[in-house]
C-alpha cells in the first residue's frame, strides 16, 4: 500500500465542496462575528419578557435565526477539521465554534422558563394564532414539557453544571481514545499486528485464529486491569442522569430519556421482550458459525470471523451505480438527488493524511448534505455509502419541506433512512449477482449486520437500563456488579453453542454508547422500522414508495417521531415491527443454510 496523500495532494473532485457554506475562511470569520456580536440579543429579550403573541414570534424567530448562522459556522469547521486534524488552523476554528456554542445555549437558556410563565391556556391561543404556525407544534412540545421545566435560575444552574455532569464521560473518552493503549496482537507465525480500538474488530476477523485469541485476550485483560477505575466513571454518568432526572421531576432516568423524544417506555421494553422471545434465532446462528467454521469449541474471539471467504472488490464508480440503481423503487426523483449529491461534490471519498476515521452524514439548515468516507474497494464501504446517502438524502428532503426549527429530526428515525437504503440495495445486488459465493457473502453481511445491530444493541440496552434500575435502588455499581450483569446477558443472548469466558464480562468498560443516556436501543428499533418500510417499498406500488418519501423523509422533525413512522406505515409502540425483523433474519437465514447446502 503507497504512503498517503497529503490534503492539498488531493484531487480536487474527490473531495466536498465547502464553499457552498462560506466561500472562504474569511467569509467564516465574519459569520462567526455576526453570531458573537448578536448573543446580546438574548439579554434584551429576556429583560423585555414576553407580554404579547408578538413578543413570542420575535424571540423565536430571533433565536432560530441566529441557531441557523451558528449552526453553518460549525458544520463548516468542523468539516474543514475533520478532513484534515493534524491542520491547527481548523483545529482552532472548530474549538471556537464548540465554545461559540456554548455561550449560545447559555444565553438563550431564558427562552424556555420565559415560556412558562406565561400560563397554558394563553400560550396555546399565541400557538393558535396564524403568524406563530411555523412554531405551533414546538410551542406544543414545550407546553408537554411543563412540568420538568425549572426556574430561569434553575435551568441556568444546571445549564453551568453541564460541565460538571458531563466529566464522567469527557474523562471516559480521554483515557479510551487518549490514554489507554494496548500491546500488539500475535498471529500463528508469531508475527506482530498492531492493535487499537480500531484496528480490533478487523483483528477479530482474521481466518488465524490464533491471531484473533491474542487480539481478544490482549485487549480484555487491559480493561480489566482499569475495571475499578471504569466502573466509576460509568457509576459518574449515570449518577449524572439520575440526579438531572430527580431535578426535573421524572420518575425516572429512563423517562426523562425517553421523554426528550417523546418516546412511550413501552417501547423499550417491548424491543427488549420481542428480542427475548426470538433469541433461538441467535442460538441457531451461533450454532451454524460454529459448525462452518469447524471448531469444537466456539469462543467469543470467533463471533466476528466471517463465514464466507470472497473477495468481493467494488471500485467507487461501481459502488456509485449500483446505490443509484438499488434506489430504483424509491423513484426517478430520488435517484436524481443521489446523482445530484455525486456529482456536486457532497462526498469527501478518499483517505488522505490526518483526515478523520470511518465514515458520516453532515451538514445543516441552508447547506447540502456532506458525507465524509475513507474509501477502499469493497463491499462494506459500497454499503456504508449507501447508508450515509441515506441519511443526506433525508435531510435534504427535511430541509426543502420544513422550516429551520423543524428540519432536523431526531435520534430515534435517525437510523431508519440508512438502513431502509442498505436493504434495498442488498435486495438489488441479490437480485443481480449470478454468483452462489458472492450471494453468500452478502446474505452474512446481512446476518451479521442484524446480529450487530438488533440482537447487540438489545443486549446492550438491557445492561443500561439494570446498571441504572440498580443506581436508582441505591446499589453501587462496582466493577464486580457490572462484570456480573454484563456477563450473564452476554450468556444468554449468545446462548449454548459459544463457549465462556470472564473476560467478556469486561466488554461494558469499551462500549462508549453506555455514555450516552438509553441511546442505544434506537440502533435497533431505528433497524427494525427500516426492515418493514423496506418490504413494503419492495413489495409494493408507487403509492408505498410516495408515502416513505412524503409522510417519513420530508417530515423532519414536525410530528412526534412515533407518529412520523406511523404514518409512513410502522407502528413501533406495538410488537410488530420488531417481530417482523426477527421473520426478516429468520429468512435470511434459511436463505444462507439452503445455499450452503446447494454448494
Amino acid at each position: 500500500m503507497g504512503e498517503l496523500l497529503k490534503r492539498e495532494d488531493q484531487r480536487v473532485e474527490d473531495t466536498w465542496d465547502l464553499t457552498s457554506i462560506f466561500e472562504s475562511d474569511e467569509k467564516w470569520e465574519e459569520a462567526y462575528k455576526e453570531v458573537e456580536d448578536r448573543l446580546s440579543e438574548a439579554d434584551t429579550f429576556r429583560e423585555k419578557g414576553i407580554q404579547s403573541s408578538d413578543d413570542l414570534l420575535e424571540v423565536l424567530e430571533a433565536e432560530r435565526d441566529l441557531g441557523v448562522t451558528l449552526s453553518q459556522v460549525y458544520v463548516y469547521s468542523h468539516l474543514k477539521h475533520d478532513q484534515d486534524t493534524s491542520n491547527s488552523k481548523y483545529q482552532s476554528m472548530e474549538s471556537r465554534a464548540m465554545s461559540l456554542y456554548t455561550k449560545f445555549a447559555s444565553a438563550w437558556s431564558f427562552l424556555t422558563p420565559a415560556l412558562m410563565q406565561i400560563d397554558e391556556e394563553t400560550l396555546n391561543s399565541y400557538a393558535e394564532e396564524d403568524k406563530l404556525k411555523e412554531f405551533k407544534f414546538d410551542l406544543e412540545k414545550i407546553n408537554k414539557q411543563r412540568a420538568h421545566v425549572l426556574s430561569d435560575k434553575e435551568e441556568k444552574l444546571l445549564a453551568q453544571a453541564g460541565l460538571v455532569l458531563n466529566n464522567p464521560g469527557l474523562t471516559y473518552a480521554i483515557f479510551n481514545n487518549a490514554d489507554l493503549s494496548f500491546d500488539n496482537a500475535v498471529d500463528s507465525d508469531g508475527n506482530s499486528h498492531v492493535l487499537t480500538q480500531g484496528t480490533y474488530i478487523d483483528l477479530l476477523k482474521s481466518s488465524d485464529r490464533t491471531l484473533r485469541k491474542s487480539a481478544y485476550e490482549t485487549l480484555y485483560k487491559k480493561y480489566g486491569e482499569y475495571e475499578n477505575t471504569l466502573a466509576q466513571t460509568l457509576s459518574g454518568e449515570v449518577d449524572s442522569h439520575v440526579f438531572t432526572a430527580e431535578a426535573r421531576g421524572y420518575k425516572s432516568s429512563r423517562d426523562q430519556a425517553l421523554s426528550n423524544n417523546h418516546i412511550p417506555e413501552e417501547v423499550y421494553d417491548q424491543l427488549v421482550d420481542v428480542v427475548n422471545d426470538n433469541l433461538h434465532l441467535l442460538h441457531r446462528y451461533t450454532e451454524l458459525r460454529k459448525e462452518m467454521l469447524g471448531l469444537d469449541e466456539l469462543t467469543m474471539y470467533d463471533i466476528y470471523t466471517p463465514l464466507v471467504d470472497e473477495d468481493f472488490k467494488v471500485t467507487y464508480e461501481e459502488a456509485k451505480n449500483h446505490v443509484i440503481e438499488g434506489m430504483a423503487p424509491l423513484g426517478e426523483e430520488y435517484q436524481d438527488i443521489l446523482r445530484e449529491g455525486f456529482n456536486n461534490r457532497w462526498v469527501d471519498i478518499y483517505e488522505n493524511k490526518g483526515k478523520r476515521s470511518g465514515a458520516y452524514s453532515s451538514g445543516t439548515y441552508g447547506t447540502n448534505p456532506y458525507i465524509l468516507m475513507n474509501w477502499q474497494d469493497n463491499v462494506d464501504n459500497m454499503f456504508t455509502l449507501a447508508h450515509e446517502f441515506g441519511h443526506s438524502v433525508h435531510s435534504y428532503y427535511s430541509r426543502k419541506n420544513q422550516t429551520a426549527n423543524q428540519s432536523g429530526y431526531s435520534i430515534f428515525v435517525a437510523e431508519v433512512a440508512s438502513t431502509f437504503n442498505e436493504a434495498l440495495l442488498a435486495d438489488y445486488l441479490y437480485k443481480n449477482l449470478d454468483d452462489d459465493k458472492k450471494k453468500l457473502y452478502l446474505l452474512n453481511e446481512q446476518l451479521e449486520g442484524f446480529r450487530g445491530t438488533v440482537f447487540r444493541q438489545t443486549m446492550f440496552a438491557e445492561f443500561e437500563h439494570k446498571i441504572h434500575t440498580l443506581k436508582e435502588s441505591g446499589e453501587p455499581l462496582t466493577a464486580d456488579k457490572l462484570n456480573e450483569v454484563y456477563g450473564d446477558l452476554n450468556k444468554k443472548y449468545y446462548g449454548d453453542a459459544v463457549s465462556y469466558d470472564d473476560l467478556i464480562s469486561k466488554e461494558w468498560a469499551r462500549i462508549p454508547h453506555f455514555y450516552m443516556n438509553y441511546y442505544v436501543y434506537q440502533y435497533a428499533t431505528g433497524y427494525s422500522a427500516a426492515a418493514t418500510l423496506s418490504e413494503i417499498v419492495l413489495n409494493g406500488t408507487k403509492e408505498d414508495s410516495d408515502r416513505y418519501i412524503n409522510e417519513f423523509l420530508k417530515k423532519g422533525s414536525s410530528n412526534y417521531p412515533i407518529e412520523i413512522l406511523k404514518n409512513a406505515g410502522v407502528d413501533m409502540t406495538t410488537r410488530e415491527p420488531i417481530e417482523k425483523a426477527m421473520k426478516f433474519f429468520e429468512e435470511k437465514l434459511d436463505q444462507f443454510e439452503q445455499l450452503i447446502k446447494n454448494k
